[in-house]
């Protein structure tokens, strides 16, 4: 009997999935495997939101699994020892994978591929799994990759996705393969209150209700804050029960204005996949450093502190910041304006802001939260790397009547309109009545001193 070893990655689902397709085309009979990596908890990315997402995701992997005569098998410890006794105990000869972006999955398909090999079973890696466009499908005649998102869209969006694969009818699996006990959210502790409901059915309801009622009016709404228009597929990109090639294909076949917006947010992740292939260090370093001198932790500590609890004094900054708490998610919108806040006003290190959204954003992900940290910072891709957002006139634009900054931000719910963004502004008693802090920085002072590390790089 011919056997291979699917083994899933940030690909949890059976839609559209070109490992398990090419496993059940080649193989008699095959091995659906995942692995806890512990090295993922070693080096803290293991954050608790994302684990509980992650097993709703597992759960629902193998019920689809069972609904089609297999089963998911779950180990845990270093994924290549795992791997390997699997391939032993299943006699298998082939193994396949999605391919990945990050420094940590290149050196796994490489250590993987070398253990394998040495034993005579050979690694196959698929590309655009975990992506619409392979990171190299792309690149400008004089580099590996492209540095800036315009140019690289141009290509991206004349390339044609390859075509959706449907979900297997059947999953014919080697029986006898042992199997840890699935994780389960309710064991796990410290969770966002309001985290959403992870796996591939929960994942395509929602990309329905999205297709039907959601992304016609994307293009207009996608930076109202108090409508929260944005898709919320996120976490489903992040863990793979969604394919984004299959994104791409309905939201193309929808058309319209919100479509094409759409669309052109998807090419954006690819383009920090991109990047992050070609250089795998700007993880951890600045893609294009500025010779930035950001304040110390230990002098900025009472700021950052503040900012990551929601009580900076700037009403819709700390909205934002306590939606991330509760719900282990942020508005797109929000993220690029508390970004900001951390680094162009409070001028913090934009490597202290990725480290805290990687502790609970349940979509963070080391591609889309760091390039988009370096972005805001002014070390990343961004051709405008002064640009700064300003907290109030942001609140203002996408908040005008403050209803988004009262849902989050309790002690202000009794103040009108736009006048819930400068609760400073209010008189006597009446400002005392509003148990809010006072601005941790003055705007103009925050500026004054992001200009003037400018001037001594």
């Amino acid at each position: 009997m011919n056997v291979s070893v699917v083994l899933f990655t940030s690909d949890l689902r059976l839609h559209d999935h070109p490992p398990l397709r090419a496993a059940l085309d080649g193989s008699s009979a095959v091995v659906p495997l995942f692995v806890r990596d512990r090295a993922v908890d070693t080096a803290g990315f293991a954050a608790p939101n994302r684990l509980a997402f992650l097993a709703d995701c597992l759960r629902d992997l193998d019920t689809g699994l069972r609904e089609r005569g297999g089963h998911l098998v779950f180990r845990s410890g270093d994924v290549v020892d795992q791997v390997c006794r699997v391939v032993r105990e299943a006699d298998a000869d082939d193994v396949h994978m999605a391919a990945g972006a990050s420094a940590y999955a290149h050196r796994r398909e490489e250590r993987l591929r070398t253990a394998l090999e040495s034993e005579g079973r050979r690694l196959h890696v698929h590309d655009t799994v975990i992506t619409a466009l392979a990171p190299g499908a792309v690149t400008p005649a004089a580099s590996d990759h492209f540095a800036v998102f315009t140019p690289y869209f141009r290509h991206w969006a004349r390339q044609q996705p390859r075509n959706v694969l449907g979900a297997p009818r059947a999953v014919p699996v080697q029986e006898g393969i042992g199997s840890e006990a699935l994780p389960r959210r309710g064991d796990l502790s410290a969770l966002s209150e309001g985290l959403a409901e992870g796996g591939e059915r929960e994942g395509r309801t929602r990309l329905t209700a999205w297709l039907r009622s959601g992304i016609g009016s994307y293009e207009d709404r996608h930076d109202d804050l108090p409508g929260d228009a944005t898709s919320r597929l996120s976490p489903h990109l992040h863990f793979g029960t969604l394919s984004p090639v299959e994104l791409v294909h309905r939201a193309r076949k929808a058309g319209g204005p919100g479509a094409e917006a759409f669309v052109r947010q998807l090419a954006w992740r690819d383009f920090h996949h991109q990047v992050l292939a070609a250089r795998p260090d700007a993880g951890t370093t600045d893609y294009r450093t500025r010779r930035d001198l950001w304040r110390s932790q230990t002098s900025a500590a009472r700021d950052i502190d503040a900012w990551k609890e929601g009580r900076t004094g700037y009403p819709v900054v700390d909205a934002a910041m306590r939606q991330l708490r509760y719900e282990g998610w942020m508005h797109n919108r929000g993220r690029l304006l508390t970004a900001s806040f951390l680094t162009k006003t409070l001028y913090v290190d934009w490597r202290v802001g990725a480290r805290h959204f990687l502790e609970l954003l349940v979509d963070g992900d080391i591609a889309n939260n760091q390039l988009n940290w370096q972005w805001v910072a002014g070390t990343g891709t961004d051709t405008r790397p002064n640009r700064v957002l300003n907290p109030v006139l942001q609140g203002k634009r996408y908040d005008p009547d403050g209803t988004y900054v009262r849902r989050w931000v309790p002690e202000l719910e009794g103040l009108d309109g736009a006048a819930v963004h400068e609760p400073w502004k209010l008189k006597g008693l009446e400002r005392a009545a509003h148990d809010y802090p006072e601005p941790i920085v003055e705007l103009a002072d925050g500026l004054a001193r992001f200009r003037h590390a400018r001037g001594r790089a």
